[in-house]
Formats: C-alpha cells, structure tokens, sequence
C-alpha cells in the first residue's frame, strides 16, 4: 500500500505553531497549490490544501516560513473523523508531512541557500546558528 503525496504551493497565511498537553510542537499552515489547467473563464484555479507537521520540523517551519513562501511538501494524506460545535460529525483531509522544502529565499536572507525542514538528527544541531 502507498499513501504518499508531494505538492508544490504558496501559503496562504502565516504557520500556526502551538504544542500538545505533552510538549511536543504541531505546526498547521494551508498551501495554495496552483492547478495545471485553466477554468473555462481563462483563470487559473488552486487547490487550498492543510498540511500538518510535527516536533522539530514544527518548529522550524514556524519560525522560518511566513504567508507567500514557496515550498514543496512530502507527506501522507491524512483524513481525521471530528464533531463539530453542534454535534455533527465531520471529517477533515489533511497533509501530514514528513518533509518540508522552502524553495525560495527568505525576504530578508542573503544566505543563498535554499533551506529544508525535514527532521535533521539531533546531532545536526549542534551547529545550526537559531
């Protein structure tokens, strides 16, 4: 079985960093991913799809990203049963990422390098400057 997805968009908002009752960080941003066609009114439509990431990576995408950044996501698609405030049930499809690419630069970077956001090991921190 294979559940993997790879997107390429903007975001339309800045991440939303918060953690669980237990410490660890959950980052939920929402990308604008262009469509390959156009609509027969001549304009280019986009899919508005919510990606999740976790601990580091969370972390790391919500202090470095912000609304307009192109990135590329790897992950699994995720669809997640919830009630609602009136009861109803519902059901949300959601990206969970296992890895973040920002491929464009930072406004205010003039480091050149294109940064990624997928789970470095811990060892890989020792000499990161943030």
């Amino acid at each position: 079985m294979l559940n993997k997805i790879i997107l390429i968009g903007r975001l339309v908002a800045d991440p939303q960093l918060r953690y669980t009752q237990t410490g660890i960080a959950v980052t939920n941003f929402t990308l604008a991913v262009n469509r390959s066609f156009v609509s027969q009114s001549g304009e280019r439509e986009a899919d508005f799809i919510d990606i999740v990431t976790w601990r580091k990576q969370a972390e790391v995408c919500a202090n470095h990203l912000n609304k307009g950044r192109l990135v590329a996501v790897e992950g699994r698609l995720q669809i997640r049963s919830y009630e609602d405030q009136n009861g109803i049930r519902r059901k949300a499809a959601e990206v969970v990422a296992n890895q973040v690419r920002f491929l464009d630069r930072a406004r205010d970077s003039g480091s050149g390098e294109y940064e990624s956001a997928e789970e470095p090991s811990e060892s890989e921190f020792d000499d990161v400057p943030f």
